[in-house]
């Protein structure tokens, strides 16, 4: 157990799963999904692997424009860029992360089997961190949050999703949540605004886990 799990569990945590929550930590709703069948995903190259439960959630941003259409069709339509673009560019099997938080605040399905896997408590391997995938599960944000602040509605999402996940997964937000960057020092992702306001969102999850 490391120091920082230690100091916590003297301060009223509990230890769920072999990891530590919260000691009035609740079940979190989980959030609407859209499914690959909805926004009608391109099957994959070849089968999608089921693995076990991850210990990190990866914030990640698009890098794509910061659009102000916020409707459920233009959910769709970055669903289906960021799969054309990890499939058809990247040469990936399928769209590489598990799931995806459009600027409308719609959360939707990635990769094929990612929503059957985490209701199960487990992952599928994606493509979202280099060389740290089997281990981790990614959240694709919409927008590019260099400069720009990500919307309410889309922080409020990934708040909702980050706790339905560290419910599934019995995962302390304040150590589960992580942005991109913290795995691959070459990347900007999530963007110096998001990734400023990771203590924010960790600290929300948490809210939401004590009710």
């Amino acid at each position: 157990m490391s120091r920082r799990t230690l100091l916590g569990a003297t301060a009223g945590g509990v230890l769920l799963g072999g990891t530590l929550l919260p000691s009035a930590a609740q079940a979190a709703p989980a959030p609407r999904c859209y499914t690959r069948t909805e926004w009608s995903a391109r099957p994959p190259k070849s089968p999608t692997q089921v693995i076990g439960k991850p210990d990190h959630i990866v914030i990640h941003h698009t890098a794509s424009p910061n659009v102000t259409d916020y409707s459920l069709a233009a959910a769709y339509k970055v669903q289906h860029w960021i799969q054309d673009l990890h499939m058809d560019t990247n040469g990936w099997i399928d769209i590489g992360n598990q799931l995806t938080i459009s600027r409308g605040g719609f959360l939707m399905e990635g990769r094929s089997k990612s929503l059957s896997a985490i209701n199960n408590g487990q992952n599928v391997l994606g493509a979202q961190t280099a060389n740290n995938n089997s281990h981790t599960i990614g959240i694709e944000h919409e927008g590019i949050y260099t400069n720009a602040d990500p919307t309410t509605a889309l922080f409020d999402m990934s708040v909702l999703t980050c706790a339905w996940l560290c419910t599934k997964y019995n995962l302390d937000p304040h150590v589960a949540i992580v942005g991109h960057r913290d795995y691959v020092a070459t990347t900007v992702c999530p963007g110096d605004v998001f990734y400023a306001r990771l203590p924010e969102l960790r600290d929300r999850v948490a809210a939401v886990l004590q009710g």
